[in-house]
């Protein structure tokens, strides 16, 4: 079955940089689109980056040039390299797949900005 497992969340200053994975299997995952989606408390979940088979990428403008996603395919392993965080960034974060019309998550990862 397919699982995906996050990883490298945790507390930092403002300004600070953390690198979150997300681990896929059960599947063949090179060949479909993969995203990043966070959750604030008292919010909807909002998507913040995604990585197309091919590599291409979008971004929320929220994180655009501090935040980049990329993708292993040899590894089945999906990262988000944030920089410069900021309180706001402060959110679970989620590893999302679809395959073949179906929604994949993982149970996310805390991330949280404060002095």
């Amino acid at each position: 079955q397919v699982q995906l497992v996050e990883s490298g969340g945790g507390l930092v200053q403002p300004g600070g940089s953390l690198r979150l994975s997300c681990a896929a299997s059960g599947d063949m995952f090179s060949g479909y689109a993969m995203d990043w989606y966070r959750q604030a408390p008292g919010k909807r979940r909002e998507l913040v980056a995604a990585v197309t088979s091919g590599g291409s990428t979008n971004y929320a403008d929220s994180v655009k040039g501090r935040f980049t996603i990329s993708r292993d395919n040899a590894k089945n392993i999906l990262y988000l390299q944030m920089n410069s965080l900021k309180p706001e960034d402060t959110a679970i974060y989620y590893c999302h797949v679809n395959l073949r019309m179906r929604n994949y998550w993982g149970q996310g990862t805390q991330v949280t900005v404060s002095t």
